[in-house]
């Protein structure tokens, strides 16, 4: 299964970025291909953006059903498509360096099944740590401009 782990240190407090985590409104628009989200409730969000994969593009919805809130340190997700099952699995990390500067650890988990399966998971593989570095710097960036206000 294609994964990819991304850590970023922070110089903003540990509360101040799980203000941040916590509403989707901060973060979902961050991944490349963004359309669209909406948070149906506290475990569960929808989201569609454009997957681009090289051979592979199209619209892709999502469902994020968290499945663990450790405030301030830990949310973890399942990831599925709006019509199918399990598809992959995720979390974000924070744990305090010292009252100014924060961990920022992401995981993402992906495993597409069906016909185009092998196929879809080669192409996750080489796409995976590419969008998870982007979707890291994104973050970072906008953490700076949420600690400002």
């Amino acid at each position: 299964m294609p994964s990819e782990k991304q850590q970023i240190e922070v110089a903003i407090p540990i509360h101040v970025i799980w203000d941040f985590i916590r509403d989707a409104n901060n973060w979902a628009p961050l991944v490349p291909g963004y359309i669209q989200h909406e948070q149906i409730n506290n475990s569960l969000i929808t989201w569609e953006f454009k997957s681009d994969l090289g051979i592979m593009k199209k619209k892709v919805s999502l469902v994020i059903d968290i499945k663990e809130w450790n405030e301030p340190t830990r949310v973890s997700f399942e990831l599925r498509r709006t019509n199918e099952k399990y598809i992959g699995e995720g979390y974000f990390e924070v744990h305090a360096v010292n009252q100014k500067k924060t961990l920022l650890t992401g995981f993402l988990e992906i495993n597409a099944s069906g016909a185009l399966g092998s196929l879809a998971n080669s192409l996750f593989k080489n796409a995976i740590p590419k969008s998870t570095e982007e979707v890291a710097a994104a973050i970072s960036n906008k953490l700076e401009e949420f600690n400002q206000k």
